[in-house]
């Protein structure tokens, strides 16, 4: 299968798709989309308050149940943080994500064709990057 970028409107992948997604599940607030308000993951609505490590520990969960929930080609098996302390307390929030790929998963197959793991950053924006 393959899709549209986003940005440019060329042809991708299934995997570049799936990729796209996640950026766009993890940078969407709940709420915001007219025809689907469930959509999203909650991360946006976490922006600008105090981090504590409860916190912490809930926006890391927010990531990986948005995955799960709405990009059925993926399968999260780990979401781990990157960065130091420093580089959290400055915004700069990097975290390394360990899925399951089923590339026919949102087809009903969620044979598992491999493990994959691939880096999301936050900061200015949510970018994806393998």
């Amino acid at each position: 299968m393959a899709g549209i970028d986003g940005r440019t409107g060329l042809v991708i992948d299934n995997l570049a798709s799936a990729f796209q997604g996640v950026d766009v599940i993890l940078s969407t607030s709940i709420g915001t989309r007219v025809m689907r308000r469930e959509f999203g993951s909650g991360i946006p609505e976490l922006l600008g308050r105090l981090v504590k490590p409860s916190l912490f520990a809930v926006w890391l969960q927010l990531v990986g149940t948005a995955i799960d929930l709405w990009e059925p080609r993926f399968r999260v098996r780990r979401v781990t943080p990157r960065g130091s302390v420093d580089d959290l307390r400055l915004g700069k929030v990097s975290l390394a994500i360990e899925v399951d790929y089923r590339p026919r998963g949102h087809l009903g197959d969620f044979r598992v064709e491999r493990v994959l793991a691939f880096d999301v950053y936050f900061g200015q924006r949510v970018r994806v990057s393998t």
